[in-house]
């Protein structure tokens, strides 16, 4: 599985984003994908996941703020992002997990300013 993020970028406290990761290749219909970020000197951290049957988890930081959704005949995830905050600046990466193993994405900035 391959997989390619996009939809990252520069914008201020209280705008919106949408990121996007499609996956390619050979995918299983039972999958988990997700996205995870990491902020500078932070760890790597879950931010939602969704599953193929349509569960969504978040964490608390960006329940009520970002949704998850998916396409699945377009193997493709969402998440949208609303009321960005400074702190929500981290490289987002996008994962796909399945019996075949765990897949992750090349990463897109998300930058929030002030």
């Amino acid at each position: 599985v391959q997989l390619q993020a996009s939809g990252g970028g520069l914008v201020q406290a209280g705008d919106s984003l949408r990121l996007s990761c499609a996956a390619s290749g050979r995918i299983f219909s039972i999958n988990v994908m997700g996205w995870y970020r990491q902020a500078p000197g932070k760890q790597q951290e879950l931010v939602a996941v969704i599953t193929s049957a349509g569960s969504a988890k978040y964490v608390d930081a960006v329940k009520g703020r970002f949704t998850i959704s998916r396409d699945n005949a377009k193997n493709t995830v969402y998440l949208q992002m609303n009321s960005l905050k400074p702190e929500d600046t981290a490289v987002y990466y996008c994962n796909h997990n399945s019996v075949a193993g765990s897949m992750w994405g090349q990463g897109t900035l998300v930058t929030v300013s002030s």
